[in-house]
C-alpha cells in the first residue's frame, strides 16, 4: 500500500498486477465513497500515492508518518493489521458475502474466474461502501 502508484487507479479504485501483491494474483481495491474523496483530494505531483514533500515514496508503514498518524487519530495502540482485521469485521457486520469480503480482503481464491465483470466490480464498491452507510460506535478492533 505504501508505493501505491496513481497509474494503478481508475474509476474510483486501484488495479494491482500480480506482481505488486503477496499471493501474486490481479488485486482489485474498490474504495468508498471518503476513501475516494480523500483519494482525489491528494496531489498528484508524483507517481506516487503515498509520498513525502521531496516526493519520496514511503518504504514501510511503520514509518514516522504511521506513527505520527495514528497519534493523531488517538490510536496509539493500532498496528496495520489491526485495520485490515477491523474491516473486515465491518464488512461481515454490514452484511458482505463471504466471498466478496474474501475478495477485498484480498484472500486468495480457489475459485476458477479471476477477472471481474463490470458488475461484479460494481458489486464490490457496494460492498465498500456498505461500511461507510453502517457507523459502528469503536475506533477499530484489536487483535489479542
Amino acid at each position: 500500500m505504501c508505493q501505491l502508484k496513481w497509474s494503478e487507479y481508475q474509476d474510483g479504485l486501484f488495479v494491482l498486477s500480480g506482481d505488486r501483491t503477496k499471493n501474486g494474483e490481479e488485486r482489485i481495491v474498490p474504495l468508498n465513497s471518503v476513501s475516494r474523496n480523500l483519494t482525489h483530494s491528494l496531489p498528484r505531483n508524483n507517481k506516487y500515492v503515498f509520498a513525502n514533500k521531496r516526493g519520496k515514496t514511503f518504504q514501510r508503514i511503520m514509518s514516522t508518518a504511521w506513527k505520527t498518524s495514528r497519534r493523531k487519530a488517538d490510536l496509539i495502540q493500532c498496528r496495520v493489521h489491526d485495520l485490515r482485521h477491523t474491516f473486515g469485521r465491518r464488512l461481515r457486520s454490514a452484511g458482505v458475502s463471504l466471498e466478496d469480503r474474501e475478495d477485498l480482503l484480498g484472500h486468495k481464491s480457489n475459485r476458477i474466474t479471476t477477472h471481474y465483470s463490470r458488475a461484479e466490480i460494481n458489486n464490490l464498491i457496494d460492498a465498500v461502501e456498505k461500511i461507510v452507510e453502517n457507523k459502528p460506535e469503536h475506533k477499530f478492533l484489536r487483535v489479542i
